[in-house]
């Protein structure tokens, strides 16, 4: 078998090391701090089976200059990045039509069908079957304007076999007694489900392969040169096929290979509050404001935000603190005081979907990143996406809409 190895040890690629350590390789995980926080840790924690319609949707335009000039808004850009996010913001705004969402939606839809297939053996495998809760989530609306515009997203979601209940606000407080009088329309979604613990699944992940022979290793990868990926310590690593797994990173090694990529830092941020004061059984979210409630071990997350500023820009975490008190807009009674702030960057493509194939220039190079909010919610299926690639098996999903050559 194939010595393979694998740049990046968030949940993309520690998924990857599993199905192809399954397969009897040769398995080797590049990291620069492999149990560092990473994107796979701070996420909200939801297994979001809904989520394959893309974000550029018709409309959105116009309500991307009040959502900036909003302090509270669900969207940032910091101006010297500007230059850098032309091309991807083109793209995104072209993707943005109605013919576009229902193409994206088709190839997304399959995906976000396997979650479960693929997510329960691991959850299983890792003797963590009780994270996982499976009670929905809530879709919360303030006004009848913001609910009735989504409702061709619901029925496009139900074409795929999404049950999507629409329900009253009194409804929503019966289910979520925390929730404000000032919700007055929600959705619930039954197939949504939530971990107790992003983290513990990545750690427990990342124990379980090394115990399985997965040699997980410390270092900053700097370039691919022949069948070496030359580090920045100037060690060299050998290898039969590479794995590209490094989020929101991996466009600079698709450079070196002349493989384009239209591939943002989507900066997301949360604050997890220890006692926040209130009791939620489900992930709750705030339709209209772009941001979520989840319930977790350690406390209730608030996350959401999108802040596009590249990836070496310090974060600001006026972000993590204005989503606390949106949280506390629609939950009066929640406590905010001595929550931890976090920011990640969410590798995000321009068009909403993951790349998932080999390079078109080097078919023993393999691309799996991109997944933006989704990837502990496609970890699972992604690594079994790749697996079959590198042993030319029939995929369980169509990944040719995934291919990086849609950028070329």
């Amino acid at each position: 078998m194939s010595r393979i190895l694998i740049i990046g040890a968030g949940i993309i690629g520690l998924c990857c090391a599993r199905a192809l350590r399954a397969d009897g390789h040769d398995v080797v995980v590049l990291d620069r701090d492999p149990p560092g926080d990473k994107c796979s840790f701070g996420n909200a924690g939801g297994l979001g089976i809904t989520e394959f319609i893309p974000a550029s949707v018709p409309g959105l335009a116009w309500k991307v200059p009040g959502w900036l000039v909003d302090p509270l808004g669900p969207l940032s850009l910091r101006v010297a990045h500007f230059p850098k996010l032309v091309p991807w913001l083109l793209r995104f705004l072209k993707s943005g039509t109605w013919p576009g969402v229902g193409r994206i939606t088709a190839a997304l839809a399959p995906l976000a069908g396997r979650t479960y297939d693929d997510m329960l053996p691991l959850l299983a495998e890792l003797g963590l079957m009780d994270d996982l809760h499976r009670v929905g989530a809530l879709w919360v609306y303030d006004t009848a304007e913001g609910f009735a515009a989504d409702a061709r997203f619901r029925e496009l979601r139900r074409r795929y076999g999404v049950v999507c209940e629409e329900i009253d606000g009194a409804e929503a407080r019966r289910m979520e007694p925390a929730l404000s009088a000032s919700v007055q329309y929600a959705m619930f979604t039954p197939q949504w489900s939530h971990v107790s613990d992003p983290k513990r699944i990545v750690d427990r992940l990342r124990e379980h392969v090394e115990q399985r022979g997965v040699a997980i290793i410390r270092g900053e990868a700097e370039a691919i040169a022949g069948t070496e990926l030359m580090l920045a310590d100037g060690r060299r690593l050998a290898f039969d096929r590479l794995v590209v797994a490094a989020g929101a990173w991996s466009s600079r090694f698709a450079a070196q290979l002349g493989d384009r990529v239209l591939l943002e830092s989507e900066r997301g941020y949360n604050t997890t509050l220890p006692e926040p004061g209130i009791t939620l059984g489900r992930e709750i979210i705030f339709a209209e404001r772009a941001f979520v409630a989840t319930p977790l071990d350690m406390g209730l997350r608030i996350g959401g935000a999108a802040e596009f500023a590249g990836l070496d820009a310090p974060p600001n975490y006026a972000r993590s603190d204005a989503l606390a008190e949106l949280g506390r807009r629609y939950l009066p009674g929640l406590n905010t005081k001595g929550g931890t702030r976090w920011m990640g960057h969410r590798p995000t493509t321009a068009d909403s979907m993951p790349v998932i194939g080999r390079s078109p220039k080097r078919p023993d190079i393999v691309y799996a990143f991109g997944h933006g909010h989704t990837g502990l919610t496609f970890g699972p299926t992604t690594g079994r996406l790749v697996a079959e690639l590198i042993a030319d098996r029939p995929t369980a999903v169509d990944v040719a809409p995934f291919s990086i050559a849609r950028f070329q």
